[in-house]
């Protein structure tokens, strides 16, 4: 079992962090590690909406290799497609010797496309939730859990920076976890495409599609499958998946449990572990880079095809009319 840190030393973080990146993680690390008392300046390419966003909440912002130069930690929360070119361009010839290099995911040191130099630590802070809610729990005195890991101690303190980091976020309030780059890296990718976002995806689109196919109306199918998973996935949230089942009817916890195991049989788990396999020998990485390398055709064409289908075309119908409705009851 995995022990669970709150503490960390935030005086460590006595010179400043340099936030790479203002979009979801990178405001949230940003804007936590101040109210924090944190030093923190922002590194962005000039001319990009976000500098003025930053500005206006009160933070310091620079060009990139400004904002790396002096710095004690460069957080490098940029996606992971744009972290190479913008690392080896403009972060690490402007790096300090013996500044700590930081991550919130480990995709790009684990596969080696970011490889900053032997005097630096190498550390990653990775919360386990999206930006907003990052920054949303963290001002409502709250925290999101996060995984803490070093890949490499140059300073001998590189463990205790990424704690002092990782408190500085919030992360102590939830809890904190030690863990790898790549047990981050491997598990973060499963997640994502096997329950997260692909299996979730995949289940509410063949739920919609088997009930139109079989004569159904699609708003129906639509509030069935999609607008009530997350009154439940809330419920789980809350309380775990027993909460969830004392909350529903017996008829659905029934179902729950005769049905669920039919959906998700034999067949899926062994696809799950294919799946596995191929993140655990770089199969996925290497799919997934050489597109990001050739201009992303695949992720473009992929992206185009979901955006057709009539699942959301009448969501986005149905969204519309609740929206509508919101504003009436304001109103």
């Amino acid at each position: 079992m995995a022990t669970i840190l709150r503490d960390g030393d935030l005086s460590l973080l006595d010179g400043s962090v340099a936030v790479v990146g203002y979009g979801s993680q990178g405001h949230a690390h940003a804007l936590n590690l101040h109210d924090s008392g944190v030093q923190v300046v922002i590194g962005l390419r000039e001319g990009l909406s976000s500098w003025s966003d930053a500005e206006e909440a009160g933070l310091e912002v620079r060009p990139i290799a400004e904002a790396v130069r002096g710095a004690q930690v460069v957080s490098l929360l940029l996606p992971d497609q744009v972290q190479p070119k913008v690392f080896t361009e403009s972060v690490e010839p402007s790096l300090e010797p013996g500044a700590a290099v930081l991550f919130a995911h480990g995709f790009n040191v684990l596969y080696e496309r970011v490889r900053p130099g032997e005097g630096h630590d190498v550390i990653m802070v990775a919360p386990k939730g999206p930006g907003h809610v990052v920054r949303r729990l963290y001002s409502e005195g709250y925290g999101t859990p996060a995984l803490i890991a070093v890949e490499r101690d140059a300073s001998g303190s590189a463990r205790e920076t990424a704690l002092a980091y990782a408190v500085g976020i919030g992360a102590g309030r939830a809890g904190i976890i030690e863990t790898t780059f790549k047990e981050e890296t491997e598990t973060d990718l499963f997640g994502e495409q096997a329950v997260l976002c692909g299996g979730t995806t995949e289940l509410i689109r063949a739920g919609f599609e088997t009930l139109v196919a079989a004569g159904y109306q699609p708003e129906v199918a639509y509030y069935e499958c999609l607008h009530e998973l997350k009154l439940i996935v809330d419920l789980i949230w809350e309380g775990g998946l027993q909460h969830m089942r004392w909350s529903i009817s017996d008829t659905a916890e029934f179902g729950d449990y005769t049905s669920g195991p039919r959906v998700i049989d034999e067949r899926v788990r062994e696809t799950m572990a294919t799946l596995l396999g191929e993140i655990q020998s770089g199969a996925f990485a290497k799919r997934w880079v050489e597109d990001m390398d050739t201009g992303e055709p695949e992720l473009t064409r992929l992206r185009a095809e979901a955006e057709g289908t009539q699942l959301e075309a009448v969501g986005e119908e149905l969204r519309g009319l609740m929206r509508r409705e919101d504003a009436r009851a304001v109103g």
